[in-house]
């Protein structure tokens, strides 16, 4: 049946043709935003401020934790110090962005190497523009490998079980934001390891800026 002829049926039983609208996937659309995986499970660093990683993980508050939150944190391979944090309602490109925005401001990274999974939030165009002009060198995990940031889920693992189950439910956003804050405060400056000399995060950066 030639093409005229199925044109010529379709007008006299007055049927038309739908067309389906194919949708954008937005992986596909962020698709030239996505790195290598530089990093490549090399998770030692020599000093501070050669490699961060991030990520963000779910926190939960309210009577019957009804209430849901995103934590964005920067860890510094150096020490395991986690460097900055940011919390929102969701994980954005606003909230990673301003948790590196902290992270810029109070440490000197210009080649810095960040590591991160390929969230919607770090593979657009924003984030991975503002990277660029802080002259970092962008990685990225491999899909679907969380192995490949290890130490920022080692992390979070232990920042949950450690801290957030140890203490009473937060209530309100207010009481959860000081319970993060406190938490970062005690794994920073209280936590010791034989991988940094049985010292703190803190006192092993400190050391480092003194030596250097």
């Amino acid at each position: 049946m030639g093409r005229r002829l199925v044109i010529t049926i379709m007008h006299e039983q007055n049927l038309r043709c739908l067309i389906r609208i194919k949708k954008h996937d937005r992986v596909h659309q962020n698709e030239v935003y996505i790195q290598d995986n530089l990093l490549n499970r090399d998770f030692n660093a020599q000093a501070p401020n050669q490699k961060w990683l991030s990520d963000t993980t779910v926190l939960t508050y309210g009577l019957n934790d009804e209430y849901q939150v995103r934590l964005s944190g920067v860890l510094d391979l150096y020490g395991r110090r986690l460097i900055a944090t940011c919390i929102g309602e969701t994980e954005t490109t606003d909230l990673v962005v301003a948790t590196f925005k902290k992270a810029f401001k109070n440490n000197n990274a210009p080649h810095v190497m960040i590591h991160t999974d390929r969230g919607a939030a770090y593979t657009s165009r924003r984030f991975c523009r503002y990277i660029e002009r802080k002259g970092a060198v962008k990685s990225m995990s491999r899909p679907a490998t969380p192995c490949d940031n290890s130490p920022m889920e080692r992390w979070w693992n232990d920042f949950k079980l450690r801290w957030m189950e140890s203490h009473p439910r937060p209530q309100t956003l207010k009481q959860l934001k000081k319970l993060v804050a406190d938490g970062v405060t005690y794994f920073n400056q209280e936590v010791r390891s034989s991988k940094r000399e049985w010292k703190t995060p803190d006192e092993f950066f400190y050391d480092y800026k003194i030596t250097a």
